[in-house]
């Protein structure tokens, strides 16, 4: 089964190195940057292409991986002479439905993953949420991702977009609070050393325990006290103080709601 990848972007590079260790060979990469597709059509052994008209009619399956607002447009580029092979998107957030009338199989294969170029990533342990537009291409598709990962789930749209809004949550608003704490540190020439423990016993707590069931804080035992000092702290950085004075007034209409339901 050849394999051709429009995109290469970090999803892309890991998705590439996964398929050809499951034994599907990757046969062409394109991208909008056609260096970016030399260099990694020489990484994974693939050919580069400079258009999406050089796609080969050899090819099987047609992935597109790249930007979310990117996808509709580059489907609209793939020859109609390939359309009835599977092509497939990648992304979290975009409905199947971008890709109808483009082929008769269309599918979904999200990695709910972060992915960074020069992290190793082990595609065995990533949740891929596949989904498609009927069950010859959902077979197709299932067979595919069972050679590279043992989490398999089928999601619908609706659900997968769900499921990308609290990945956002748990990843990228996270570590967007993991650079705040970071910046409070440097301004006081504090190690940000002195936090990765608690951050991976967070982590780590949150792996086998419901995230409610584990939260501590001054906001969750409602310390008013101790949240005016931190914010008299914060007065001078007003978007840190607003995101920290938003967080905390949640956290403690959440766990009041809580306490009187356990009443």
């Amino acid at each position: 089964m050849n394999v051709a990848i429009l995109g290469a972007g970090n999803v892309a590079a890991h998705l590439s190195k996964a398929l050809i260790k499951a034994g599907f060979p990757i046969k062409q990469i394109w991208s909008r940057d056609n260096n970016n597709a030399v260099n990694l059509a020489l990484e994974i052994g693939a050919n580069s292409i400079v258009s999406i008209t050089d796609l080969s009619k050899n090819i099987d399956v047609i992935i597109i991986a790249v930007a979310d607002d990117a996808i509709l447009k580059v489907a609209q580029e793939i020859p109609s002479a390939l359309n009835q092979k599977l092509i497939l998107h990648t992304s979290g957030s975009t409905s199947l439905t971008v890709l109808n009338g483009f082929s008769s199989q269309i599918g979904v294969l999200y990695p709910l993953q972060t992915f960074s170029k020069n992290t190793d990533l082990d595609f065995s342990n990533i949740p891929l949420c596949i989904e498609a537009n009927d069950d010859h291409a959902l077979e197709l598709l299932s067979k595919i991702t069972n050679k590279i990962s043992n989490r398999i789930r089928v999601v619908n749209s609706v659900d997968r977009l769900t499921l990308h809004i609290a990945a956002v949550f748990a990843c990228n608003f996270t570590n967007y609070f993991y650079s705040i704490a970071e910046d409070l540190l440097n301004a006081k020439n504090l190690d940000f050393n002195l936090i990765r423990p608690l951050i991976l016993e967070t982590a780590e707590k949150a792996m086998l325990n419901s995230p409610a069931l584990i939260q501590t804080g001054p906001a969750k035992r409602d310390d008013q006290s101790t949240i005016t000092k931190h914010l008299s702290v914060l007065e001078n950085q007003p978007h840190i103080e607003e995101i920290y004075q938003l967080i905390s007034q949640q956290l403690v209409k959440k766990f009041k709601q809580a306490n009187l339901g356990n009443k």
